[in-house]
């Protein structure tokens, strides 16, 4: 399975990822299947949560609302779906399957 795959029924993508908190620095890479997320922020009370969705929804060009937590709320790997991405981060790479329409 991809790291990122179409969601048709939703205009939008869901994205798998595996999370690092407490990260020296911010970023975004993909290792394997999974979208690799560093994060500075601590895994405590969801702050970790609401910051990927802040940066996963900064970097594709969509307000925080179009991003949202599907599975793995508690766990490092993570689901989540980005309905109608507005641009494409810089750095990762396209998928293969066409964008949903």
């Amino acid at each position: 399975m991809p790291w990122i795959t179409p969601d048709p029924e939703h205009d939008a993508w869901l994205v798998h990822v595996r999370v690092t908190p407490r990260a020296k620095r911010e970023a975004l890479d993909v290792q394997g299947e999974r979208l690799r997320v560093r994060l500075n922020t601590p895994p405590v009370e969801g702050k970790a949560n609401a910051a990927l969705c802040k940066l996963l929804a900064r970097r594709f060009g969509v307000a925080k609302s179009a991003v949202t937590l599907l599975r793995g709320e508690r766990s490092r790997d993570k689901t989540l779906r980005i309905t109608a991405p507005k641009q494409w981060p810089e750095g990762l790479p396209r998928p293969e399957a066409p964008p949903p329409t």
